[in-house]
């Protein structure tokens, strides 16, 4: 591989990691016209497009997805040309980007990107928070931090933890519960409510634990939370009577097809052992 294109590749990569022409140039930097320049001289080179421009960034087309992981192979390639020549000693760098969910984005992972950033000075983490399932394969995300009971067909990954849910409400007494909605149908929670709650009792839904967090420290209902969200509202009591402790198992994990990077083996290990040192996941 000529050095030229291996340049230009290197930011074909930050766009395709971190979605935005902006944040590649940050990455690397660079001023965001380099950026465009080189990614349209690769473009240009093989007569392709890579991306669809939109007002939200930099959207990998779905039939490029295959290009992008040669990439990261050659990446790999190269990454391990340096760990070999350098004696073998392992220097992370580059862009790694994970999804979870907004409660573990909001209330535990960015004490992990901070941890792992005083370490790894050279490494970029990005934070991806959506309750829905981000499309892995077409590489919006290197890594998903999920609570699941089994990973979908196209995922494979090692459980971290346990996370545990239960009842909250502002008042022991309250009766009236809040619907799980969207992605939360498929909660642990919901399977039970769905069982045991009847439709006369739900008042309200939300598809956020944090919105179900909040309406319940209003009064409006109890609300199916995890622990580590509800036992640290204090305006919120655990109602142990009203529905028995769940748990789910927290998965680390990464599409079938992605090609693992030194850097994303490296943030899955220690991710993994982060998780499972946070205590209050399990309740």
């Amino acid at each position: 591989m000529h050095s030229e294109n291996w340049d230009d590749l290197r930011f074909v990569l930050a766009v395709a990691e971190t979605g935005s022409v902006l944040q590649a140039a940050k990455h690397l930097s660079v001023n965001h016209a380099t950026v465009l320049r080189r990614v349209a001289a690769f473009e240009e080179r093989y007569e392709t497009i890579l991306f669809e421009r939109t007002s939200q960034g930099y959207q990998l087309l779905s039939d490029r997805v295959h290009v992008i992981r040669a990439a990261h192979a050659a990446e790999v390639a190269m990454q391990e040309v340096h760990r070999l020549a350098s004696g073998g000693r392992l220097s992370l760098h580059g862009i790694v980007r994970v999804t979870s969910t907004d409660t573990l984005c909001g209330a535990v992972l960015p004490r992990f990107v901070a941890a792992i950033k005083a370490e790894e000075r050279n490494l970029a983490i990005t934070l991806l928070s959506s309750n829905t399932h981000l499309d892995l394969s077409r590489e919006q995300a290197s890594i998903a931090v999920r609570p699941s009971v089994q990973l979908p067909d196209d995922m494979i990954g090692e459980v971290a933890t346990e996370l545990r849910l239960a009842a909250y409400a502002a008042d022991p007494e309250q009766s009236d519960w809040l619907g799980l909605s969207g992605p939360l149908t498929r909660s642990v929670a919901a399977t039970w409510m769905d069982a045991n709650v009847p439709d006369d009792q739900i008042s309200i839904a939300a598809d956020s634990f944090l919105t179900l967090q909040a309406m319940a420290a209003l009064g409006h209902g109890i609300a199916a939370l995890p622990c580590f969200v509800g036992d640290c509202d204090d305006r919120l009591v655990r109602l142990p009577d009203a529905m028995p402790d769940l748990t789910v198992p927290l998965w680390v994990a990464h599409h079938v097809d992605a090609v693992e990077t030194q850097q994303m083996r490296a943030v899955k290990r220690r991710l993994v052992a982060f998780l499972a040192d946070q205590k209050e996941l399990a309740g």
